[in-house]
């Protein structure tokens, strides 16, 4: 088939790569001047499937109230909200409960695990390089805190995840940079899962695709869908439009309004989140791999010569004004486990991105329910970790394969019904 794919991220770079594969005839389209440039472009780099969960879950509207009240909370709200963050945080208080969480947690985690799967055997298939390490240590700075994570070990359980609580002595051996004058109560250590440059990845598989056949296009603001031709497409600035057996719509935020005159209302909100970069000044005081503190809810990621900060997830506000506050959490958190591992006196990027949110927590992939329309869409902040395999699934849908996992509650469908 002739196959448009509407963005080229690293959702739709991973589409673009499956299609293809299977021999189908596709152009990528990508508003921004390359690949992998909006959320996928600087984010922390953790696939942790067992991690891997709704925002939407029960008590989370509790400690939502607790972050806006602490200094270097997690979770903030900021101005101006708009009548769109209005809805969404209406459609997710519904799905916090404990019978909506559990199944969308389900779903998440299913994909969640396919996706590293299928991240590997593209990579070994590929003989793909870029940077990544094995392991994810979840460091607990108080007993407080190894109660409260509890809950959240009997997930991972459930979900099959290897790991080990291990003391704070063990979390050194691990990770021998961590600083010693920070309060450290233990951690969880997660030895299969890692870090791995997103964009990088998305890069190389980008020339893949390439030598495929398959061709991108930047600089390409596509117009809404039309719903007398939708699976024909157009420049927003105007331009003849190109016919073509099937889009795909992988456009993050942007999906919404593509596809708003077909119907669909897809209740997407930005959830902005913060990173910095910096080179590593001395690497025997950086991490060997990835940990996450669990206070902040900030990882700290080793990705080849470098060290990125990421965290924060604001609702509101803008993708051009960065928040100082956050900012300073990140720098914060850094200087208490591994300091005098970054330069940071100079060639310190500091990024925001808007992650493309669902309120329920799942993408939504396959079918439109619009013929020759396909959707791979809403990610939130866990693109990352399921992009090769929401990618592989809605390849197999397109060439009428029955995918490997079951796709119940995935489709379309779940949020028209919402």
């Amino acid at each position: 088939m002739k196959i448009a794919i509407v963005g080229a991220g690293i959702i739709g770079v991973t589409t673009a790569w499956e299609l293809v594969a299977d021999g189908h005839e596709v152009t990528v389209f990508e508003r921004r001047g390359a690949a992998a440039e909006e959320a996928s472009f600087a984010n922390a780099g953790v696939v942790a499937p067992g991690y891997v969960t709704p925002w939407a879950a029960p008590g989370m509207r509790g400690k939502v109230l607790r972050s806006l009240l602490s200094t270097h909370g997690a979770i903030k709200l900021r101005w101006p909200i708009s009548a769109r963050d209005v809805r969404w945080m209406s459609r997710w208080q519904k799905a916090c409960k404990l019978e909506t969480y559990l199944a969308n947690r389900s779903r998440m985690q299913r994909l969640a695990f396919y996706s590293r799967t299928r991240l590997h055997e593209i990579t070994e298939a590929r003989e793909l390089s870029y940077e990544r390490s094995d392991g994810y240590l979840v460091l607990l700075r108080s007993k407080r805190e190894q109660k409260l994570v509890q809950p959240g070990l009997d997930v991972l359980r459930e979900a099959g995840t290897n790991f080990r609580e291990v003391d704070a002595n063990e979390a050194r051996r691990i990770e021998p940079a961590l600083s010693t004058d920070t309060d450290l109560a233990g951690a969880i250590h997660l030895p299969d899962d890692e870090v791995a440059n997103c964009r990088q990845f998305a890069l190389l598989l980008k020339w893949e695709a390439e030598a495929l056949g398959a061709q991108f296009h930047f600089n390409c603001d596509i117009a809404p869908l039309s719903r007398s031709a939708p699976t024909s497409l157009s420049l927003a600035a105007g331009s003849p439009a190109l016919p073509f057996d099937a889009v795909v719509v992988c456009a993050g935020l942007a999906s919404a309004r593509l596809l708003r005159p077909l119907g669909l209302r897809i209740p997407l909100t930005p959830v902005y989140g913060h990173s910095i970069s910096a080179n590593i000044r001395e690497p025997l005081n950086a991490p060997q791999s990835a940990v996450m503190d669990e206070r902040h809810k900030v990882a700290i990621s080793r990705l080849g010569q470098r060290v990125r900060v990421a965290g924060s997830a604001e609702l509101g506000g803008s993708l051009d004004t960065m928040n100082p506050a956050a900012l300073q959490t990140l720098y914060k958190v850094l200087q208490d486990w591994f300091p005098g591992a970054a330069t940071l006196q100079s060639g310190v990027q500091q990024w925001k991105g808007a992650r493309p949110m669902l309120p329920d927590g799942p993408p939504v992939l396959g079918a439109s329910g619009v013929t020759g329309i396909w959707l791979n869409l809403g990610h939130g902040s866990s693109g990352w970790a399921l992009s090769c395999g929401s990618a592989r699934v809605l390849a197999d849908l397109v060439g009428g394969r029955r995918p490997e996992i079951d796709l119940e509650g995935l489709g379309v469908e779940r949020l028209m019904l919402a």
